[in-house]
């Protein structure tokens, strides 16, 4: 039992750690808090929005994981060091793209409607 309370520990020093050397991972926590706050004002489901916000900072958190075994891997520029982040990289932004669809459909009408009347 005690290693299993040792792993929340092990990943609340990871979520401190990504909150405080990773400016991404700053900024997409506070856009994930605003769409959390925005559909709850606009009375809609969270589960998407919080589906998609756990999609975006799960695949950040992965890619700074990948960042920080490469550099450690690899110090030297390497073209298969550049190649492991650049998809890294990439699952961040399709993450994102997909989060920022989600919000544009899902939350979209409600506040077109909250704000045009219509």
């Amino acid at each position: 039992m005690r290693r299993f309370f040792l792993s929340f520990k092990y990943a609340w020093h990871g979520l401190r750690e990504a909150w405080r050397s990773e400016l991404n991972f700053r900024v997409e926590l506070c856009l994930g808090m605003a769409a959390v706050v925005l559909a709850l004002a606009l009375g809609v489901s969270l589960t998407p929005v919080l589906l998609a916000c756990g999609l975006v900072l799960s695949a950040e958190l992965f890619n700074s994981a990948i960042e920080a075994v490469v550099d450690l891997a690899s110090p030297e520029q390497h073209p298969l060091a550049k190649r492991a982040k650049d998809f890294g990289a990439a699952a961040v932004l399709i993450a994102s793209i997909t989060a920022g669809l989600m919000g544009l459909f899902h939350l979209g009408p409600p506040l077109w409607a909250m704000v045009f009347g219509g």
